[in-house]
């Protein structure tokens, strides 16, 4: 009786990933934004107040992660 709810189980999870519509190439524009965030935040946080790489490098690579690659990565199909 157990093994036949284990087995449905099983077939639950294999259809759901079947169907899974995120690949390999999401996952790494996925990483690669996220990368890119912590980056810039990090930029951000390094510099001082009124620094180059505060007030321009840091938005700059920000709105690069957040409105380009990771959206980028969410829409991408193979």
């Amino acid at each position: 009786m157990n093994n036949g709810k284990n087995n449905t189980i099983n077939n639950l999870h294999k259809n759901l990933f079947n169907k899974w519509s995120y690949g390999r190439k999401n996952y790494i524009l996925f990483s690669l934004g996220i990368a890119i965030l912590i980056i810039s935040y990090f930029l951000m946080a390094s510099g001082s107040v009124n620094s180059f790489q505060s007030l321009v490098i840091s938005p700059i690579l920000l709105i690069l992660g957040y409105l380009f690659i990771i959206p980028v990565a969410l829409l991408y199909k193979e």
